[in-house]
């Protein structure tokens, strides 16, 4: 009898142990028995994929304003906070730590500061994906559902999963999830962990529909979804999780 295996993704390469969605995270993610690393993309002012999470850079580097402003070679001059000196990458860069290593690349792409999705970021992300030869291992992730739907139309991928916030989960409920999954061709959903029970996690197989997670971080929650036996557990703590599944 085959037994249920739930995947695990470093989240912004496992932010509690490194400075995230830095290559340091990313080298460090690279060696461990993982099997996606999840990072953020923006786009530049001249539409590069950059690897930061916020919208702004003013959280996470010593640079302010919004990502979209700067073109990539300034943006590749600006150091990351707790980095010793390390800069915020393109997705190239960091595509290039996977290229060798086991760990699938899981990039989730970002709106900008309106809220509203970068034009040709799509695209971009594919032919970076592309020209590392990484398109076929790698999943595709994001909470705008046409931007996903772009990207599985584009298809080559490993997959693409629709993320769903609070209100948008209580908006739609189980079924109306499901049903925009089906219309869209998403083989998976992804909620934070504290959205998701047995009730649901029951009505997702039914209805075949994948499911990850993100926000497991600490022991009981990790355990909580590796028993609920999600499909992919995203962690701040790769190297807990790993221990933990065993």
């Amino acid at each position: 009898m085959k037994t249920h295996r739930t995947a695990i993704a470093s989240h912004r390469g496992g932010a509690f142990l490194w400075p995230e969605n830095g290559l340091a995270a990313f080298r460090a993610t690279a060696r461990l028995a993982l099997d996606q690393a999840e990072c953020d993309v923006h786009a530049s002012a001249d539409g590069e994929a950059i690897v930061i999470h916020d919208a702004t850079l003013d959280r996470t580097t010593d640079g302010m304003g919004p990502v979209i402003a700067q073109r990539a070679d300034h943006l590749a001059i600006i150091r990351l906070r707790g980095g010793a000196g390390e800069t915020v990458p393109r997705l190239t860069d960091m595509l290039g730590v996977f290229r060798d290593s086991a760990v699938a690349p899981r990039v989730e792409i970002k709106e900008g500061v309106d809220g509203r999705p970068y034009p040709g970021l799509v695209g971009r992300v594919l032919g970076d994906l592309d020209r590392a030869g990484l398109r076929q291992r790698s999943w595709i992730i994001g909470f705008d559902a046409p931007t996903m739907a772009e990207a599985a139309a584009a298809g080559g991928l490993a997959g693409v999963s629709w993320l769903l916030e609070r209100k948008t989960w209580m908006s739609l409920g189980l079924s109306g999830a499901v049903a925009v999954a089906r219309a869209y061709g998403f083989p998976e959903i992804g909620v934070h962990q504290a959205m998701l029970d047995a009730e649901a996690m029951a009505g997702l197989r039914a209805a075949d529909v994948g499911i990850s997670v993100w926000g497991a971080n600490h022991e009981a929650s990790i355990r909580r979804m590796l028993d609920l036996g999600v499909d992919l557990l995203a962690t701040d703590d790769p190297p807990l999780a790993i221990d933990l599944r065993g």
